[in-house]
């Protein structure tokens, strides 16, 4: 079977531009993991946050929008293929928050609730004279994890690689 790609997908659907796929922690790159998964789901069932659903092509992948990833590597024991790295070995992934300008803050209305998600204080508020607090992403304290995505009322928090995001490996940024 060859490897599934996202962009001549998305392509065929219609669609230019696609979301970033984020895979399960310590995930293969995306091509030897959409090449070496079976779709048999028990990384889907092991799940204790139910954050991994079945994506395209059946093939797992992350929704924040229904929670956060503790990292608890049930996904990697769970499941039967060589899809996922030593995950003692090398970090779960390269995946970054980032604030959209749709955030409410930018705009001027008060919300914290992504930086109140935040247990690590990755999202932290720059105050400015006259205006409400604004979300700044810490990409280096950041792991990805998604806590803060589900909270934000407008959706305007993301999680996506750090090369998607323009951060490469180092920097602070807003949106």
């Amino acid at each position: 079977m060859s490897p599934v790609d996202p962009s001549r997908r998305a392509l065929l659907q219609g669609r230019v531009w696609h979301e970033p796929v984020i895979r399960p922690p310590w995930s293969a790159h995306e091509g030897a993991f959409t090449q070496l998964c079976t779709r048999c789901s028990e990384c889907i069932k092991a799940c204790e946050t139910q954050v991994i659903v079945p994506g395209d092509g059946g093939f797992p992948e992350i929704d924040f929008s229904l929670g956060e990833c503790t990292f608890c590597q049930a996904c990697v024991h769970a499941c039967p293929e060589p899809v996922f790295a030593n995950s003692e070995a090398v970090p779960a992934w390269n995946n970054v928050a980032t604030i959209e300008e749709s955030c409410l803050g930018i705009h001027g209305t008060y919300c914290k609730n992504c930086g109140e998600v935040c247990e690590i204080s990755a999202i932290r508020f720059t105050f400015n004279a006259h205006r409400v607090p604004e979300p700044c992403v810490d990409s280096e304290a950041c792991n990805g994890c998604g806590a803060c995505v589900q909270f934000c009322p407008v959706q305007a928090v993301k999680v996506m690689p750090k090369a998607l995001a323009g951060l490469g490996n180092e920097g602070e940024r807003h949106g």
